[in-house]
């Protein structure tokens, strides 16, 4: 009896020992297989991407805006622009209505140029307009789109208007011969281009318009009033530059006055300066006195 009294009660210890034991077992197995939080944690990466991407475009977006604007430390950011030309020309030598310029680019940014300037109020002009007015806006600041009509027509020609009509110190006007389809000036700058939508464009704007460091007259104006009517423009001469045309260096350039801050030409037979006020002095024989 003995005996069979410890079998029993070992065989009930042991009976416990394994249902025991199956419930471990039963909860491990159900906290392996617990299921992971997969979508949240797919949620919060795609949160955190999406942030990545619209803070990084921002980023990118503010540095684009102001990679191209001149500031004291970067006075002139186009030298960063690919294919960019420069020159540096002396500023303010006059010539008349009639007298033409041997420029020393086609289309020219600098150098001797017409007593008036031509409009440069975001003006689109239709026909091609004198070389030697369309400088002296360069010299106040404003930046000349020119193109080739035989080039650049339909939607491209779109393109082009939209980044300068309405806008202030740029002008467009056609450029028969131009070689190639775009050329952009500013003063002592170029850039020459085959495609509308080359982003360079937009860096010379931004770095060349109004760019106080790189224009001779900061503070210039862009209307050229009576002096100049944007809606019958001097037109452009495709003929060569003739013997007699005034030189890249001013030879040959008649002096211009300055009254009131606007230049103007000398004029014939003009009344002796007002009691008290010094006479201008007369140039030398062969001698240059510019001024703007």
């Amino acid at each position: 009896m003995a005996s069979g009294t410890k079998n029993k009660s070992g065989g009930k210890s042991g009976g416990s020992r394994g249902k025991s034991g199956s419930v471990k077992a039963a909860r491990s197995a159900a906290a392996v297989k617990k299921p992971k939080p997969w979508g949240t944690v797919g949620i919060v990466v795609a949160l955190v991407a999406l942030a990545v991407v619209v803070f990084g475009y921002a980023y990118i977006k503010i540095d684009a805006a102001t990679a191209w604007k001149p500031s004291d430390s970067n006075k002139d950011p186009s030298t960063e622009i690919p294919g960019i030309v420069k020159v540096d020309y002396k500023p303010a030598q006059h010539v008349t209505a009639t007298q033409r310029v041997a420029y020393d680019h086609s289309p020219p940014f600098g150098g001797p140029h017409d007593q008036t300037w031509a409009s440069c109020e975001g003006i689109v002009y239709a026909t091609p307009v004198r070389n030697e007015n369309m400088v002296h806006m360069l010299e106040h600041g404003a930046v000349w789109v020119a193109y080739n009509p035989d080039q650049v027509k339909g939607g491209d020609l779109d393109v082009l208007k939209g980044k300068v009509s309405g806008q202030d110190f740029i002008s467009m006007s056609p450029y028969p011969g131009l070689d190639k389809p775009i050329s952009l000036q500013s003063w002592g700058h170029q850039l020459k281009l085959d495609n509308v939508n080359d982003e360079r464009i937009d860096h010379f704007i931004q770095a060349l318009k109004r760019n106080d460091y790189q224009y001779p007259e900061p503070g210039a104006r862009c209307d050229a009033g009576a002096e100049f009517d944007p809606n019958n423009p001097p037109p452009f001469d495709p003929a060569p530059a003739p013997a007699d045309a005034v030189k890249m260096d001013g030879t040959g350039s008649q002096q211009a006055q300055v009254s009131n801050g606007m230049e103007v030409p000398p004029a014939s037979g003009a009344t002796p300066p007002a009691s008290g006020s010094p006479a201008p002095s007369a140039p030398a024989s062969g001698s240059q006195q510019p001024t703007r």
